[in-house]
């Protein structure tokens, strides 16, 4: 009977051993269309998007945008849209600290 244990035992521990390890070399590889992050790194970007509305644009197409939206002030906002937009930030930063207030 010692004999029978001793076997399931050393042909348990031999299965198991085998099939952890089965495969586990394939699973760690990327997959080989992915490109190496140390290559991504040295690319240079040439396109761009537009931060407006999202359109491609070349690198020059981007400097000048960049250029104008630095030159023109960004749109004011009405004084009754600022006063809501405040009082919702202020909502929420309360509601955070104080859950059990429905206002």
């Amino acid at each position: 009977m010692k004999r029978l244990v001793f076997f399931v035992s050393i042909a348990t521990s031999i299965l198991v051993g085998l099939s952890s390890h089965w495969g586990a070399g394939v699973r760690a590889l990327p997959p080989p269309e992915d490109t190496p992050e140390e290559i991504l790194r040295t690319e240079i970007i040439t396109e761009a998007r537009s931060p407006i509305d999202g359109k491609r644009l070349t690198a020059a197409e981007y400097a000048q945008l960049q250029g104008q939206l630095q030159n023109s002030p960004p749109p004011k906002l009405n004084t009754n849209v600022r006063e809501q937009i405040f009082l919702l930030r202020l909502r929420k930063t309360l509601l955070q600290f104080f859950p059990f207030l429905n206002f």
